[in-house]
């Protein structure tokens, strides 16, 4: 998922919106996760965090990415509290000819967490090691696999992804410098944690087999495949989606990687992994060149094999597919229900009308004998593309529909009763009293009728819109912006010693030796997930300084007392931006904040991985240390 603001978030907007979308009766909510005004958001040795799914017990499960830019030179003498200003991110970047380096990493968090109380914990899935991990030499241990949280049940059953594992052939070639190869057996596949046993839920398809025949070869090439677990219910029923087959384009390029390697006549052939690798990763422009065809999957966690292999099955596509079709066709689950209903998207002919294929939100239920019959959610022909991203034990289907509106492509909020599909989807106002052109995309609902998810709060037509999380209540089609449900504690405010509430003044003391100081603020920008008591988690975003860096090396400016230099606008004052992190609202007796200021225009960053959906954070003392390879 990419996340990202590109738009300087004004609070004048956010306030105005804050009043439209409250009403008297409105719940007040509490961010848990707060420490010295600051979000205890990611874990150490990373940038952004984003909490992605919790359950009954209040256990959290999230991600944190983006590992920061700071080299030993940056920190001399161990003193730079690296949480004070905002770095670079490591850009990282794919080639057979490097070591693979792991950006993504899963967290967990609860009450009782180890760390402290709704503090984000590095949790080791696929045998990751934590981002701040050294060896005996003391250097840093480079992790290869890439791993994330997407959701959990109320039994503790985790799912996700991972990647595989760096592999290394020995190189032969052009270069005198270069020693190995380096690939991986597959690029993603599904993962679930049931009482602390890992489970690889494995694609229908992995492998390529060509036939012998008059002019090639016989011929096995192991592509590793790819697979999501997006969701799993408290019945341990998993769902998510999968290869079923290699697309025709891509079978040119396995073709052309076996031949290569067989080729007798070329001095050190490129070796088959390597040239499947090189097509395995995204290119410049983030396109990949060996693709699959993807269908919906459900996999049972109570049904496994003596080979410790759940159950798999298949959903049924939304149309039946030529037999000479050359076109990719994809499905996807990525909510599913307590009842097994199933909630995603799927490719489909408009009411069976062959010129219209669209890709749009579907569900899938059991019929009399068990099985699973797919469900076009009906949308009109001005409607580009829908997903439905969840779907409630009442058969409450939630998902957006993208169509133009005004003149431009927006994303809009929608219900559907699965029970009663023939009265449509519903479409909420939001804030308004009549359809608004903000987009919004819901995330969650539960069993209450409570959806979450995110929401545009500015009407600028040419320029990025900043967004904010919301929380809808189906049952009185109330909307709300979570920004305006908080209290003042929860939004960066103190309250003064007349009583009165005023923003918490950070200062910090930089290279210079002069004291910087700047307001604490703090926004959530969307909300992923909500449980039956009404905690919901998500991102919010926290405002911080920015360091100075070399425009060459990208490294911090220090000063001459071993401080970093801070970036200074026209008045001295600190340039602040933006971070996400990991944010846990619960419910609250509490009073929401009816206090209103407003501040300068800054810049916000929102850069990531996902889904998703993205990290920052490092201990205060960083030990000089080199990165292992």
């Amino acid at each position: 998922m990419k996340l990202k603001f590109d738009k300087a978030l004004s609070l004048v907007a956010i306030g105005v919106l804050s009043v439209i979308g409250t009403v008297q009766a409105a719940p007040v909510y509490e961010i848990v996760n707060i420490e010295d005004f600051d979000l205890k958001g990611t874990i150490d040795g990373t940038r952004n965090g984003y909490a992605m799914a919790v359950n009954s017990e209040d256990e959290v499960v999230g991600i944190s990415k983006g590992k920061k830019k700071l080299s030993t030179e940056d920190i001399e003498g161990g003193i730079i509290d690296v949480e004070d200003g905002i770095s670079d991110a490591e850009e990282i970047t794919y080639s057979v000819l490097t070591p693979i380096e792991a950006n993504n990493f899963t967290v967990t968090t609860s009450a009782n967490a180890p760390e402290g109380a709704w503090r984000p914990t590095f949790y080791s899935l696929a045998g990751t090691t934590n981002p701040t991990d050294v060896d005996s030499d003391g250097e840093l241990v480079v992790n290869s696999i890439d791993t994330f949280f997407y959701g959990l049940n109320s039994n503790g059953t985790k799912v996700g992804s991972y990647t595989g594992e760096q592999k290394t052939l020995a190189y032969e070639g052009t270069s005198t410098t270069q020693e190995l190869w380096y690939y991986r057996d597959f690029e993603l596949r599904g993962i679930a944690v049931k009482e602390g046993v890992e489970f690889s839920l494995l694609p229908p398809y992995t492998t390529y087999v060509r036939e012998q025949d008059a002019d090639t070869s016989a011929a096995t090439v192991e592509l590793g495949g790819s697979s999501v677990a997006a969701d799993v219910n408290d019945n341990n029923l998993v769902v998510g989606y999968g290869s079923t087959a290699l697309a025709s384009s891509s079978v040119d390029r396995v073709d052309t990687c076996i031949t290569t390697a067989e080729d007798t006549d070329t001095d050190n052939p490129t070796p088959l992994a390597i040239c499947v690798q090189n097509s395995q990763y995204p290119d410049s422009n983030s396109r990949r060149y060996i693709i699959y065809q993807t269908r919906a999957l459900v996999w049972d966690l109570n049904n496994i094999d003596d080979a410790g292999v759940p159950e798999r099955t298949e959903l049924p596509l939304g149309l039946t597919p030529a037999t000479d079709s050359t076109l990719i066709y994809t499905a996807q689950a990525l909510g599913v229900n307590s009842n097994d209903d199933v909630a995603g998207r799927s490719h489909v002919y408009r009411n069976g009308d062959t010129d219209k294929l669209y890709f749009d939100a579907a569900y899938w239920k059991k019929d009399a004998s068990g099985e699973y019959q797919y469900n076009w959610v009906a949308m009109d022909d001005e409607v580009t593309s829908s997903i439905a991203y969840d779907i409630n034990d009442n058969g409450i289907l939630v998902g957006s529909y993208r169509k133009y509106i005004g003149g431009y492509l927006r994303d809009k909020f929608f219900t559907l009763d699965t029970n009663n599909p023939e009265q449509g989807i519903v479409i909420p106002n939001d804030f308004q009293t009549s359809l608004s052109d903000l987009s919004s995309k819901p995330k969650d609902i539960n069993n209450k009728g409570q959806v979450v998810g995110y929401i545009e709060s500015t009407y600028d037509k040419e320029k990025p819109r900043p967004k904010v999380g919301f929380l809808f209540e189906n049952s009185t089609s109330e909307f709300f912006n979570l920004n305006a449900l908080l209290t003042c504690g929860s939004k960066g405010y103190e309250q003064n010693t007349d009583g009165e509430w005023a923003r918490h003044q950070v200062s910090i003391q930089d290279g210079t030796g002069e004291i910087l100081t700047y307001n604490t603020d703090i926004q959530v920008v969307e909300a992923n997930n909500i449980n039956e008591d009404g905690t919901i988690v998500g991102t919010a975003f926290i405002r911080k300084p920015q360091y100075q860096t070399d425009a060459t090396t990208g490294n911090v400016l220090v000063g001459e007392n071993n401080l970093p230099l801070f970036e200074l606008d026209g008045n001295g004052d600190p340039v602040t931006s933006y971070l996400p992190r990991m944010v846990i609202l619960k419910p609250t007796s509490g009073e929401a904040c009816s206090t209103s200021d407003t501040v300068e225009n800054v810049a916000y960053e929102r850069k990531g991985a996902a889904s998703f959906a993205w990290l920052f954070t490092l201990p205060l003392l960083w030990l000089r240390r080199r990165v292992k390879k």
